[in-house]
């Protein structure tokens, strides 16, 4: 769900940002978070901001990529913008482009003129070029956030790939089902007309179906595509997503493996972070809106309690934020002072763990999905031949 919020920020003024979030309480978290003070919250669900939204996403990856290429190439940093506005033919980027070389000519520095765009440039983002203004590294900042994305993109990539094939044979399954009721039932059932009462009960409600398809063909068929749409508007809801996700959670077996996967991209977040010379509380904040709002409460008593002074791998410990492994994993790294490639580590650990069970889940699940089918579709071929298995034994 689209949000337009009037927000205030010191040094900036009364702005106008946006956000996508599944509620208003989630769009406020998430501008107090880059230290707004909302004023007023407007909702916007138009199917026009979503086609907008579409032409002018920002390619924040690529963008990180080309830039290092130009300035590792020897181009200095307004340069390195100016070409990348040059050669970009889409008008909403080429203008945010523009408006961040003229931040640059006025003298502020890089992560300044990214803030003013929180939409496109995310907390994590702004972080991370801040902290390498500090210590000179800007190409290298830019490379472990590049590294950082294509990882966080790795299971996301598996688990897309996994759900691919079980939808195919949803769709190809459903498919078959509505021409075997629409088309084909229909023809059997002029055959067995004149069979009056010989025909199985179970037989005789099929036909009467497919005859109930083939007499109402468009109004079940407008029927048909209107549920279509209104299922997948829903599924693209972010209020529908929130609640799935809730309900998904609720299953043990599920929810285990949800919580790892949001665990593994919490502890590449803060090791991208501290690598990059941010403070672990600052750090805690800025990732939290990766964490579901379950964990979320969680992270902040963690945060409160290594602010009292104590560790941080008691501290996740503590509030249910670890597994065994990665307790133990995080007090090495407070021992040897490499906590940020520590919890790197850790989420490299969830992310191979994650990966083999979508590849077990994905190997058991397809073969259930296939015979599920294969019983439908067979079970109304062999409810439509029933009656001539029939016919053929009374002749006998």
């Amino acid at each position: 769900m689209h949000y337009e919020m009037t927000t205030i920020r010191e040094g900036e003024g009364i702005r106008v940002v946006s956000c996508e979030a599944s509620d208003e309480a989630e769009a406020i978290h998430q501008m107090r978070s880059q230290g707004y003070a909302v004023l007023v919250v407007r909702k916007e669900r138009s199917w026009r901001y979503w086609i907008q939204s579409r032409r002018s996403h920002f390619p924040l990856t690529l963008f990180s990529q080309e830039l290092l290429a130009l300035l590792d190439a020897g181009l200095t940093l307004v340069e390195a913008f100016e070409a990348l506005a040059e050669k970009e033919h889409r008008p909403p980027i080429q203008k945010i482009l523009r408006r961040i070389i003229a931040t640059l000519y006025e003298g502020h520095p890089l992560s300044y003129a990214l803030q003013q765009f929180p939409n496109h440039f995310p907390v994590l983002y702004v972080a991370t070029v801040r902290a390498s203004e500090h210590t000179g590294d800007l190409g290298v900042a830019l490379n472990r956030y590049v590294s950082y994305q294509m990882q966080m993109d790795v299971v996301r990539k598996k688990i897309l790939s996994a759900s691919i094939y079980p939808l195919f044979l949803l769709g190809a399954g459903g498919i078959v089902t509505l021409f075997l009721i629409g088309y084909v039932v229909p023809r059997f059932s002029i055959v067995y007309d004149q069979m009056g009462k010989n025909i199985p009960q179970m037989s005789r409600l099929l036909l009467a179906f497919g005859n109930l398809l083939r007499t109402h063909e468009l109004p079940i068929l407008a029927a048909l595509v209107l549920v279509a749409v209104g299922i997948a508007y829903i599924v693209s809801s972010p209020a529908s997503k929130e609640w799935m996700v809730r309900k998904l959670w609720q299953f043990p077996a599920v929810g285990n493996r949800l919580k790892i996967y949001q665990l593994a991209r919490f502890f590449r977040t803060i090791g991208m972070l501290l690598n990059g010379g941010t403070p672990i509380v600052a750090a805690l904040k800025m990732s939290s809106d990766l964490l579901h709002s379950s964990l979320r409460k969680q992270m902040a008593s963690a945060s409160n309690s290594i602010q009292e002074g104590l560790s941080i791998s008691r501290a996740m410990e503590l509030h249910g934020l670890t597994t065994p492994v990665a307790s133990r994993m995080l007090a090495v790294g407070e021992r040897s002072g490499k906590m940020g490639e520590m919890m790197e580590r850790i989420a490299t650990f969830y992310d191979d763990e994650m990966s083999r069970w979508v590849e077990w889940f994905s190997r058991l699940f397809e073969p259930i999905l296939m015979a599920f089918i294969g019983l439908v579709i067979g079970g109304i071929v062999v409810l439509m031949y029933f009656p001539i298995f029939e016919l053929a034994g009374s002749i006998q």
